[in-house]
């Protein structure tokens, strides 16, 4: 940040240390599409006639501030401003701020006091859905959850009234209560959005919703689930634009990243990611198939659902309506002649017996587990009839993995871990702990953004010695700590001690690990 300084004096660009004064701020006009400002951190702060003064964080980037002046069709000024205060205008400019989706519930409910109270029965529900103010709230709260990051929109019939939660870096964060005269209305509203039947609430049911905003297009998996105050409905947000794929861009370990990047480009066995749900294992699964996708090799996904499209790849979408499940994709899958397999998730032994025979006549199958760590993927399939002879010739390697949230770099300060703290963890160091004290920018979480640790075990001879003798995850576990693999508790104590994240935060990912260090 300093050196960009130096070349916009350098330059003799104007310096400015906040613009949130200038007129295109103030207003909170919006000028140029938003992943372009975020991308670029750059933005549009003032218009005087056919000039445009445009704060930039990178005096050097001629290229954007070309591509600026033909977008806009407008000569460009352009003055340095540091990262922060442009971070700050953007969220200005295109960022609903956190009290306007509540004073718009406000006011709502205001007038909602004002009416006479009606009975269920007396509502026309499609016609209520369409009304204005439920339109508005449903996408105030729509476009918050989209702009903040959040994976998960969930509404919540309560006692008390319908509950509004956003899941942001892999937490739960409340954020509205809508009238209660509107509790029907909103639920119903985002069911005629996903075509599911607006008159069946005994049943849960599946759809979806694909909305542009800001350019981007991005779809959205709802849920129904009838329970004992009304009807839940989660929405599971599904953001190209956000998804980040290449294995040099997901924070694998340098040494987890060669090994891994070996397995995959193995021509025939089987590679397992495994982990919780909401870890990253799609994620992880869509990198490495970016990593080997080329002209020459035939790759073939079968998923439950098709998360996000994948140029120069054939993806199916399991479909259980038509008797469409893993199983009988992948025996279909097999007569399309692949290179490589991509199954969504192995949750039965026919899967898995299927998945291995394609493995062992020559194709790469990449798939997910849902287990704790690495060594427990084998005794999985072990007890889901698995013979242990075709694991072991079978099995490449298993990568285990969570994600831990940031510490957020607006509100990060320095303290001096305990005893207690440090003996818990393993170390002793004289270095300084961060942690997040909670702001504007994270929502008072002290989190911002997330990081992911991995657990790497390959099959090598003595683990695969292992499984013939005993498929135990413990004995399993011994054996790959001896042959060096880093675990996922280990890899997590190196980002606290890097000022990467908490030790807080570590322990509540890695809670069912750590006890075996």
């Amino acid at each position: 940040m300093e050196d960009d300084r130096k070349i916009a004096e350098t330059f003799g660009l104007p310096i400015l240390e906040e613009i949130s004064s200038f007129a295109l701020v103030r207003d909170r006009v919006a000028l140029i599409p938003y992943l372009l400002a975020k991308n670029k951190k750059l933005l549009p702060i003032d218009q005087r006639e056919e000039v445009i003064t445009v704060a930039v964080a990178d005096p050097l980037d001629i290229e954007t501030l070309e591509e600026l002046r033909l977008l806009l069709n407008k000569s460009i000024n352009p003055v340095y401003c540091p990262h922060p205060a442009i971070e700050e205008g953007i969220e200005r400019c295109y960022h609903q701020k956190d009290d306007e989706t509540k004073r718009l519930f406000n006011d709502l409910e205001k007038g909602a006091e004002e009416k006479e109270k009606e009975t269920l029965e007396g509502y026309d529900l499609l016609e209520q859905a369409g009304q204005n103010p439920v339109i508005r709230m449903v996408n105030a709260i729509l476009i918050e959850a989209i702009q903040q990051g959040a994976s998960d929109v969930h509404f919540e019939p309560t006692e008390e009234g319908l509950s509004v939660r956003y899941r942001i870096d892999g937490c739960l964060q409340k954020r509205h209560v809508p009238p209660r005269e509107y509790q029907v209305q909103i639920l119903t509203r985002i069911k005629v959005m996903s075509k599911m039947d607006i008159a069946e609430h005994r049943l849960p049911q599946d759809g979806r919703i694909k909305l542009r905003h800001g350019g981007r297009e991005i779809d959205f998996r709802v849920s129904t689930l009838p329970i004992v105050h009304g009807e839940r409905i989660v929405l599971r947000i599904l953001d190209k634009g956000n998804v980040l794929l290449g294995l040099n861009r997901i924070g694998m370990d340098e040494n987890v990243l060669n090994s891994f990047r070996k397995l995959i480009q193995t021509p025939e066995g089987i590679v397992l990611v495994t982990g919780p749900t909401g870890s990253g294992k799609t994620t992880t699964l869509y990198s490495a198939i970016a990593e080997i996708n080329d002209s020459e090799t035939n790759i073939i996904t079968v998923e439950d659902p098709v998360e996000y499209k994948i140029s120069g790849i054939s993806q199916v979408n399991v479909n259980p309506r038509i008797e469409l499940d893993f199983a009988k994709g992948l025996r279909h899958i097999l007569r399309q002649d692949p290179d490589v397999i991509m199954i969504g998730e192995i949750r039965d032994r026919e899967t898995a017996e299927i998945a291995i025979q394609a493995s062992l006549t020559g194709h790469l199958v990449l798939s997910t587990l849902h287990t704790n760590d690495a060594p427990s993927a084998l005794t999985r399939l072990a007890d889901m009839g698995i013979e242990p002879y075709l694991l072991a010739s079978s099995i490449l390697g298993v990568i285990a993995q969570r994600l831990v949230r940031h510490i957020c770099p607006f509100c990060k300060v320095e303290y001096s871990p305990s005893k207690q703290e440090l003996s818990e963890m393993g170390i002793k160091t004289s270095k300084p702990f961060f942690k997040g004290t909670g702001c504007a920018h994270c929502f008072e979480t002290g989190y911002k953004g997330r990081h992911a640790i991995y657990e790497l075990m390959p099959m090598s001879g003595k683990i695969k010695s292992q499984v013939l003798k005993s498929q135990d995850g413990q004995e399993l576990r011994k054996v790959a700590l001896s042959e060096g693999m880093t675990t996922l508790f280990e890899q997590g104590v190196d980002l606290v001690v890097n000022g990467i994240t908490t030790s807080a935060e570590l322990f509540r990912v890695t809670r069912i690990d750590q006890g075996d260090f």
